[in-house]
Order: C-alpha cells, then sequence, then structure tokens
C-alpha cells in the first residue's frame, strides 16, 4: 500500500471526528451558548450546507490547480475552520466556522479519490479509495467517542482545538508523502460540468440520496434509541456508537475488494442487505444481544454502498472525475439531511422510536430500484444514435460509443437484409444528417493488359 493513502486516511479521520462529533456535543454547546438543543442542531445542518456548497464550488475554482496543491489547501480551509469554531464568541459566528469547515469536505475526498485511484495499479483502485474511506469509519470508532469524550470534561472547544491540530498534521503527511501528480491536460470547468450530465452520473448521485438516507434516518436518532428502545442507559450511548463505527469499518473493507471484482452486483447487495437490515431492525432491538449485532450489521451494509458509487460516478465520468466525485459526497451529505428530516417525522407522527427504520428501508428499495434502472440503462444501446461511420471494431454512433457486432447480429446493422434500418448507400457510408454522398454512375471494371513477352534472352537476363 503506498504511504500516501495513510495521508489521505488521516485527512478522513480528521473530516470524519469534525463532520459526527456535533451530535454528541450539541448538549454541551447549547448549555454552553444559552440556545436550546433543537437550535443547537442547526450546527449539523450547517455543516452539511457548506458540504453541498463547497464541493461543486471549490472543485471548479480548482480544476487546473495540481492535485497535491489541492489537497494542502483544502486542508487548511478545514483547519482554519476548525479553529474558528473553537475560538467562536457566539452561536452565530459558531455556525460560520462549521459552515466553513465543511466547505472543503465533498472537495477533498472528490479530489482524494481521484489521487488514490492514481496510485495503485488497474484493478486496485477501489482498494485503494477504501483506504482513503478507512479514516473516515475509524473517526466513527476512535475520533468521535474520544472527542465527545474531551468535549463532555474539558469543554467542546477543546474539541475543535484537537480537530484543528489533526488537519495540520495531515497537512504534513499530505506535503511529505503524497506525490505530485498534475492536472490532465484536457481538464477545466466546463468539461467537468458536461461529465454532470451523463445519464449514469445523474443516476449514481441519485442512488447514493435515496440509498444513503435509509442509513442515516436511523443513525441520525440512534443515540434517542440506544436508551428508549434498547434499554440501555445513557453509559452504553458511546460503545453503541462505537459497535457502529465498527460496521461501517468493517463494511469499507469489505466493499474494496468486491468492487473491484464486480461494481454493480456490490452495489445491488449492499442496498439489498441495508433494506433488509432496517426492516428487521425495529423487531429485534428489544433483545440485548441481536439489538448490538444489528447495529454492527447497519454500519456494514450502509457503508458498503460508499466505494460502489464513488467508482461509478468517477468511471461514468472517466474524462473529469474530480466533479462527478465531489458532488457524490454532496448526495451523501443531502442523503443525511434528507434521512434525518424523515425520520423525525416518522417519531413527530408518533409510530414510535424505531419507525425511522421502516423509512429507511423504503428509502433503500427506492435506492436499489434506482441503481438497477440505471444498470439496466447502461446495458441497453442509446435509442436516439444512428450509425454515422464504420471502422475495424464495428459501427460508430453519434454518441462516440463503438460497437463490435457479430454475424449473428448482422440483420440488425442498416443495409442487413431484413433489417428495419435505412440502407447505406453503396457509395459510401451515410452522413449525419442521414444523406449520402451524390449518386455516381457505375464504373466498369478495368480491362486486364496484356502480358509483353520478351523478345530476347538478354531482356529475360535483365530483368532477373
Amino acid at each position: 500500500m503506498p504511504l500516501a493513502l495513510l495521508a489521505l486516511a488521516v485527512s478522513a479521520f480528521g473530516i470524519g471526528t469534525t463532520e459526527f462529533v456535533m451530535m454528541g456535543l450539541l448538549p454541551n454547546v447549547a448549555d454552553d451558548l444559552h440556545t436550546s438543543v433543537p437550535t443547537a442542531g442547526y450546527l449539523v445542518s450547517a455543516y452539511a450546507i457548506g458540504v453541498v456548497l463547497g464541493a461543486p464550488l471549490l472543485t471548479g475554482l480548482g480544476s487546473r490547480v495540481p492535485r497535491k496543491k489541492m489537497l494542502l489547501l483544502l486542508m487548511a480551509v478545514f483547519t482554519v475552520g476548525n479553529l474558528a469554531s473553537a475560538l467562536a464568541p457566539d452561536f452565530g459566528w459558531l455556525i460560520a466556522g462549521r459552515l466553513l469547515a465543511g466547505l472543503p469536505h465533498g472537495a477533498f475526498f472528490g479530489v482524494g479519490a481521484v489521487v488514490a485511484a492514481r496510485l495503485v495499479t488497474e484493478g486496485r483502485q477501489a482498494r485503494a479509495v477504501a483506504t482513503m474511506f478507512l479514516g473516515l469509519t475509524v473517526a466513527n470508532i476512535v475520533g468521535v467517542p474520544a472527542a465527545t469524550l474531551l468535549g463532555q470534561h474539558l469543554g467542546w472547544r477543546a474539541t475543535f482545538l484537537v480537530v484543528a491540530a489533526i488537519g495540520l498534521a495531515a497537512m504534513a503527511a499530505l506535503a511529505r508523502l503524497v506525490p505530485h501528480i498534475p492536472v490532465e491536460a484536457h481538464q477545466d470547468v466546463r468539461r467537468e460540468l458536461r461529465a454532470l450530465g451523463n445519464r449514469q452520473v445523474v443516476l449514481g448521485l441519485l442512488t447514493a440520496v435515496f440509498g444513503f438516507a435509509g442509513v442515516f434516518a436511523v443513525y441520525s436518532y440512534l443515540s434517542t434509541m440506544t436508551t428508549k428502545a434498547m434499554g440501555f442507559g445513557e453509559s452504553s450511548v458511546t460503545p453503541v456508537l462505537a459497535l457502529f463505527g465498527i460496521g461501517m469499518t468493517l463494511g469499507a473493507l469489505a466493499a474494496g475488494p468486491l468492487t473491484d471484482r464486480a461494481l454493480r452486483p456490490t452495489l445491488y447487495g449492499s442496498l439489498g442487505a441495508l433494506a433488509v437490515v432496517l426492516a428487521v431492525f425495529p423487531f429485534v432491538v428489544h433483545v440485548t444481544w441481536a439489538a448490538l449485532v444489528i447495529v454492527v450489521l447497519l454500519g456494514a451494509v450502509g457503508f458498503m454502498t460508499t466505494t460502489p458509487l464513488q467508482m461509478l460516478v468517477m468511471n461514468k465520468a472517466k474524462d473529469a472525475p474530480t466533479l462527478a466525485s465531489a458532488s457524490n459526497h454532496s448526495a451523501f451529505n443531502l442523503a443525511n439531511a434528507g434521512g434525518a428530516w424523515l425520520g423525525g417525522v416518522a417519531i413527530a407522527a408518533g409510530w414510535g422510536w424505531t419507525s425511522p427504520a421502516f423509512v429507511g428501508a423504503a428509502l433503500a428499495v427506492a435506492g436499489l430500484a434506482i441503481a438497477t434502472t440505471a444498470g439496466y440503462l447502461d446495458r441497453t444501446p442509446n435509442p436516439n444514435s444512428r450509425v454515422v461511420a464504420t471502422s475495424p471494431a464495428g459501427p460508430a454512433f453519434e454518441d462516440g460509443t463503438v460497437t463490435r457486432v457479430g454475424p449473428e447480429a448482422a440483420c440488425h446493422l442498416p443495409g442487413a437484409a431484413g433489417s428495419s434500418l435505412p440502407r447505406t448507400p453503396p457509395a459510401g457510408p451515410a452522413f449525419e444528417d442521414g444523406t449520402g454522398p451524390p449518386d455516381r454512375p457505375e464504373a466498369s471494371p478495368p480491362r486486364p493488359q496484356p502480358v509483353r513477352r520478351l523478345r530476347t534472352r538478354a531482356a529475360a537476363g535483365r530483368l532477373r
């Protein structure tokens, strides 16, 4: 494993810690800043808004910046945002600090995923990307519980000071370990924006929004479910959250090699398993050992979806993967906000503390439906494409694809016997507007030239 992946994982650890730690510090922040817990919840939303806005904005602005320099700049913004949060004099400044800290989140993972994939050989890219995301999952095992404990004993400001220090350490690791990776010659903002219009990229982002929302419909209320539904004491909240983090790590470890082997089956399997786990969740949380197992499974199958989704949008936007990859994290944060909101609606409706799991199951099924539709469309030729030229590999279409056609499919090509498609004029291939070259009279075959006999032996010898 290249050491540069370790630097990316350390950076992801810091980002994951600051993203999720606020959920455990809300009561402390509310008491210190003299506001209510629901109002303090806007701090979570401020970070998510920063991610959604920052991913396309910073990726576009940095489209011509070398990859390593871009990673360092993004971690610098992240560090300043956490330092500003630690020193915020009031709630408004803290909102601004959280927004600033969230801005580089999506852009960093977008650029980082592209860098990770370029550090390894063909066939190991998904494992490299999953290694970077291990930092994010380990943050939920170690970083978030430790930072929450630190905030409870030394104050929430100490937590953000420590996260800012992690940001500085990550910058040092990136500067030392990540090699110089130049920007591709064809990279520009317009090309990146066009990549987002790819049908498969759009469907991949929608899969992330709906499918991953199922995870956050439950995870957002897991601490309350621990005491209200599972029957554990408040002291058990941190271990239960750590179990969820262990599941996330196991899922990320499994997703890498599985995605390298079969991307779409891994995506289908993880979304289907997520729907099943969420549907079973309300029926087993009242049994102590089953509740702990289901929490680990939820983290595992939930985060198994991240690597195949990341690789999918990168592959389908191959000429401009950075913005598509960064936008994937905007989609994940939209899923975070949407899942939490829909789960809250179910609880407010009086359906019970475990009702968000049923909402999450429905969202996971919706994500699976979008993913399978995308897979079907990816195997189906574009009906709007027409043959405009021929090549040794097969007919070329207007959308740039080239299909190699065997004899059994020859009847479906233009001009073949029994074909319903228009024939290509015999004088040459059809142009894009459907017209052919002007008709020309048929040329008669050339007459064979008579062979002159050699008249002398000397002439024959000279020709030899």
